[in-house]
């Protein structure tokens, strides 16, 4: 299937590696040109490589999804780099693990800022180019706590929810301008970031980190993990022209892990 991409110009926060990462090489291979961002220059570099050795088109920017002042100059060399942004996917590292309870309320500030209000920020200052184009894709990667709460993830389970609300309003209003709007949530997929969960958690309760990944993997019926490659081509379509269609959505790639309907 030709997704429709082909030389449009496409953004990825958080890129560095994990699902980030993923979705920028899915999109590349889609040929899209791709702007791939994050704040470690090391990690940013290895992935442009991984992109160029396999024959895509992407440039890298480093920049802090906490400093809105360097998100406007990462914004500013793209658009002289590689013209206006027809594609966005919002994309942030996750918290550190945490309560609910108990969180200093500078911890909320600090990741409000760098998990919420930076990517309302940067959709802000793409989106009236696409509404002129009358085409235009903002695809946000959140969580699975959104909807089915995980113990000890306090602070992302909370501030993660907060994009769904804000993505399904923005969705309403820029739909008849030709710009989808779509959260997709992960499940379990191998990324260093779950292994790090996994290695924390066997920690706090004593355990092997074998027997931990075996009990996450019993809750998920297709048996495993999933890999970052998956998830990135499921983004890769909602980020396409084939899915014109899908806007306001909530796209679960969890390999039947979240009970609820």
């Amino acid at each position: 299937m030709d997704l429709g991409i082909a030389g449009k110009t496409a953004l990825v926060m958080s890129a560095g590696g994990g699902l980030g990462g993923a979705i920028a090489m899915a999109l590349a291979r889609e040929g899209a040109q791709v702007a791939v961002s994050d704040r470690s220059h090391a990690a940013l570099e290895r992935t442009v490589n991984q992109i160029r050795d396999a024959g895509g088109n992407v440039r890298g920017y480093v920049a802090d999804l906490a400093q809105l002042d360097s998100l406007d100059s990462m914004l500013e060399a793209i658009r002289r780099d590689l013209g206006d942004i027809d594609i966005l996917i919002n994309n942030s590292g996750g918290p550190a693990p945490s309560p609910a309870a108990g969180v200093d309320s500078q911890t909320w500030r600090t990741q409000f800022d760098s998990m919420v209000l930076s990517l309302m920020h940067l959709t802000d200052r793409v989106l009236p180019s696409m509404r002129a184009k009358g085409w235009g894709r903002i695809v946000t990667s959140t969580s699975s706590g959104v909807v089915a709460p995980i113990a000890n993830l306090g602070v992302s389970n909370t501030l993660r929810a907060a994009l769904l609300g804000w993505s399904k309003t923005l969705a309403n209003e820029v739909a008849r301008d030709g710009v989808c709007v779509n959260v997709v949530l992960p499940g379990r997929i191998g990324t260093e970031r779950i292994r790090s969960l996994d290695e924390l958690r066997a920690q706090r309760e004593g355990r092997s980190v074998d027997s931990v990944v075996a009990q996450s993997v019993a809750t998920i019926p297709v048996g495993r993990y999933g890999s970052p490659e998956e998830y990135g081509d499921v983004v890769a379509f909602l980020a396409s022209a084939r899915a014109s269609f899908i806007t306001g959505s909530v796209i679960r790639v969890d390999g039947g892990m979240i009970q609820s309907i």
